[in-house]
């Protein structure tokens, strides 16, 4: 009897383990699809990083899922204090040390326009970018402290029917082969 327990537990750790592979690939593909799975993304109101993919800037946030196997559960997590505001959404309220973050980024930016030999900005397309992205940060820099940031709900770890159907056909797949690997010697 100890040795079907045995199987048992066996083919359980197979499973949740299958599951943590699996899920973990899906949510990291979530910042390809820029969508979590079907679900896409609200796109960016800023003019920072125009083009760039949405939740991806340094790479931390996509770089920072992690899931442990505990019992007999999987938990998905990030350790980064702004992950749980981009997974869920909601409203952050601007301080003084967020003012002066966005004064920073405003200067650098302005700092870094490209000038003529005479000393005048250069009408091309960077000095054009660049001069948007000093409105967006000079626009926050203004922002009243006590005023709230909304922050939309770009989800890339939770439940929903993708993440159902891929832990079903995992399970329907371990417990399958299970089954067509058992001997069946009756004496």
């Amino acid at each position: 009897m100890s040795d079907i327990n045995a199987q048992v537990r066996a083919v359980f750790r197979n499973i949740l383990n299958d599951i943590r592979v699996e899920l973990g690939g899906e949510f990291d593909e979530n910042f390809e699809r820029e969508a979590f799975f079907s679900k896409a993304w609200e796109r960016r109101k800023s003019p920072t990083r125009p083009g760039g993919h949405i939740l991806v800037d340094s790479g931390d946030l996509r770089r920072s899922i992690k899931s442990r196997v505990t019992g007999n559960s999987i938990t998905f997590y990030s350790e980064l204090p702004y992950a749980a505001i981009h997974n869920e959404g909601g409203e952050i309220v601007v301080t003084e040390r967020m003012k002066r973050f966005f004064w920073y980024k405003y200067y650098s930016t302005t700092g870094s326009f490209g000038r003529k030999k005479n000393g005048t900005l250069r009408n091309d397309k960077r000095n054009r970018q660049l001069g948007t992205e000093a409105d967006f940060w000079k626009a926050m820099a203004l922002m009243k402290e006590g005023d709230t940031i909304k922050i939309p709900k770009r989800q890339f770890l939770g439940r929903s029917p993708e993440v159902e159907a891929a832990v079903r056909e995992i399970i329907e797949k371990n417990l399958g082969e299970y089954i067509n690997n058992i001997d069946f010697n009756i004496r």
